[in-house]
């Protein structure tokens, strides 16, 4: 169990994200948790792809601000 709340510990996103933000979700089914590879969208109390805006058919238990990407040095 350690693992999982971790990871929650990780998706600290509060409620809902504001409208038409694309964030990172954490998901979990009978197998455990997991970080979908796509950004998405909560838009009229329903998750989306980000760019498809497809449905997400996953429970969402956690969202949070896309990380930066560092691509090397400065």
């Amino acid at each position: 169990m350690a693992t999982r709340d971790r990871r929650l510990a990780e998706f600290d996103g509060a409620g809902e994200p504001p409208p038409g933000l694309a964030v990172e979700v954490l998901c979990e089914d009978h197998s455990g948790t997991y970080q979908l590879p796509f950004a998405c969208r909560y838009v009229e109390g329903r998750w989306q792809n980000h760019t498809a805006g497809v449905a997400v058919e996953a429970t969402v238990i956690g969202w949070r601000v896309p990380r930066s990407k560092h691509s090397g040095a400065a």
